[in-house]
């Protein structure tokens, strides 16, 4: 991920759910609206969110110690799975006890038009927040479809910044819809299953950021155009013969770990052996320039052993050798 482009989109969002939270928050206060109390306190929770990734993002650029030799590059998948955290707890839950209450205790909304209008208001801001995360992932994602990216990210905040920003779209049709079947029936009953509607939405897209930096904080290894790259890298067809198994690592978005055996001739020298790794490393690090924790083990291939299953298996999902 574009670090850049990341933190752009993060300050983009905290900006537009600031300035949306404080203007939902007043439009409750002149209507009583519960729609509009959950939104201000969903916009509330987003602000708090970006708040943590950017924190995570400031985290994980901390120099690797002897107590954590490989860096903190996690920090930034720890704070997104905080997001999804806060997500489910003040913005989902929030919503859904809101409105049940709402549901359970009707009253008319009052001052129809400020929130009519802060939603439209907000409605437009969300939409060029939003605008700004499609933006800086375009170039990130390719050929991918959204649910891809979303899914094969090793940077959890662009994917998390999109899903808020379309959760948020999402829950504002569903406040002005609530609001405006609330003013035409007369019946504040809509108004409590709109918030409803909404706490239900934010617990989904929780569940689904949980998820997914779940199996970030686990380890994820490399994608699988970076495995290919790595496999043709890694042989030269003349010290280095054959690619033996591989497993590779994310310590970070933009941090990888390889480690392999290669099979070189059984009659190189030491210092041939040396050489052959070094250049190895050096082909790696030049096709995929996030590989920075590179361990290759030199061995002495055997046909016996591969056909006898001795030989540990690859990645899964990578060609065989």
């Amino acid at each position: 991920m574009s670090a850049s482009g990341g933190t752009k989109a993060i300050v983009a969002a905290l900006a537009a759910n600031l300035s949306i939270a404080v203007a939902k928050f007043v439009a409750f206060l002149f209507s009583g609206s519960s729609s509009m109390l959950a939104e201000s306190v969903h916009s509330l929770a987003d602000s708090g969110n970006q708040g943590l990734l950017l924190l995570g993002g400031k985290k994980a650029q901390r120099e690797a110690t002897p107590q954590h030799p490989f860096g903190y590059g996690r920090e930034r998948y720890i704070y997104a799975f905080l997001v999804s955290i806060v997500l489910f707890s003040v913005g989902g839950m929030f919503a859904v006890y809101e409105g049940y209450e709402k549901i359970q205790h009707p009253h008319p909304v009052e001052a129809w038009y400020w929130p009519v209008g802060v939603l439209l208001f907000a409605i437009v801001a969300e939409s060029f927040s939003f605008r700004t995360a499609i933006k800086e992932s375009n170039p990130l994602r390719g050929s991918l479809s959204w649910r891809e990216f979303v899914r094969r990210a090793k940077a959890p905040e662009l994917p998390v910044v999109l899903l808020e920003d379309f959760g948020a779209l999402v829950g504002l049709v569903l406040a002005l819809g609530g609001v405006g079947l609330a003013l035409l029936t007369g019946d504040g009953v809509w108004d409590g299953v709109g918030t409803l509607c909404i706490g239900i939405l934010l617990i989904l897209i929780a569940i689904v950021l949980a998820a997914e930096t779940k199996s970030l904080l686990l380890g994820e290894a490399a994608g699988i155009d970076e495995v290919r790259k790595i496999e043709d890298a890694v042989v030269d067809g003349d010290t280095v013969t054959r690619l033996i198994h591989m497993r590779t690592l994310h310590l970070g978005p933009e941090e990888l770990l390889v480690a392999a055996k290669i099979a070189v001739r059984h009659d190189d020298s030491a210092a041939e052996i040396a050489d052959a790794i070094n250049a190895a490393e050096a082909r790696i690090r030049a096709a995929v320039p996030i590989a920075r924790v590179i361990y290759l083990e030199p061995d002495i291939y055997s046909e016996a052993a591969a056909a006898a299953g001795k030989n540990p298996a690859k990645n899964p999902g990578t060609p065989a050798h």
